[in-house]
């Protein structure tokens, strides 16, 4: 399971757990997004256009069944697709959830326990702080992908970030694995190359090779409820993209 997280907004996260999703399904996975950021952009990046479809509200907040929630996307006759459960609209009350003590931190954890077998990956794409459904992903996932902006700013929000991993680590008793990824890159940026050879002085083993390039297409295609896969397959973010998937699929076996 693998949690697309930031504390900084902006980064493209969104962008990264709707692309790097579809990737995968393409592969010959099969593959379930998770919305936990109540503003639910990944549900309509992949074309779920009515934001008052029920999802991961009911499934924390109500105990429901996450199988009911789930909404099937795209497949083709190899059973390889892409499957999401949409936030739903009252996902911002899981912040003002008080009682239950650390089992608050589990929930989406039990909630997937009979859910993990069916799905070679499972991507949750998370919301830009570190609290009550941020805590839920991070005690849930095995693997972490981290996009950070070619900006000095999101080299503090990393280190930030990497203080809570240490925190939830202990709490788990485990090893959580980290892909840091840069986005919105442009080679020929100086600022870009910089925070690039800083991110590879402090984070060398975390550090993916594949960058995911400055591109239009990347921008406009979740207006259309498309992956840029289905917006414009020959385009710099495709490619990007796909070898970003290729990359973290390789690294599981290593």
């Amino acid at each position: 399971m693998i949690a697309i997280i930031n504390q900084k907004g902006g980064v493209g996260k969104t962008t990264t757990a709707i692309n790097l999703a579809h990737a995968l399904a393409l592969s010959g996975q099969q593959v379930l997004a998770v919305d936990l950021d109540p503003q639910g952009h990944l549900g309509l990046g992949l074309g779920i256009s009515d934001k008052s479809t029920p999802g991961m509200d009911e499934v924390l907040l109500n105990g429901e069944n996450l199988g009911d929630f789930i909404v099937h996307t795209r497949h083709d006759s190899n059973h390889s697709g892409l499957d999401i459960v949409p936030a739903g609209p009252g996902l911002v009350n899981v912040e003002h959830v008080n009682e239950g003590g650390m089992e608050r931190g589990l929930r989406l954890k039990n909630a997937l326990s009979s859910y993990q077998e069916k799905y070679d990956s499972v991507i949750f794409d998370c919301p830009p702080s570190s609290g009550l459904l941020g805590m839920n992903a991070l005690f849930a996932a095995d693997e972490l992908v981290i996009p950070v902006s070619s900006d000095f700013l999101a080299l503090q929000s990393l280190s930030s970030l990497m203080e809570t991993l240490a925190f939830v680590e202990q709490a788990k008793n485990c090893t959580i694995r980290k892909h840091v990824v840069m986005t919105r890159f442009q080679q020929r940026r100086r600022l870009a190359r910089e925070v690039r050879e800083s991110l590879l002085l402090h984070f060398p083993d975390q550090l993916m090779e594949t960058s995911i390039r400055e591109n239009v297409a990347l921008a406009e295609s979740p207006s259309y409820g498309e992956t840029i896969f289905e917006y414009n397959a020959v385009s710099n973010g495709a490619v990007d993209y796909r070898q970003m998937a290729n990359e973290l699929t390789q690294s599981r076996w290593h």
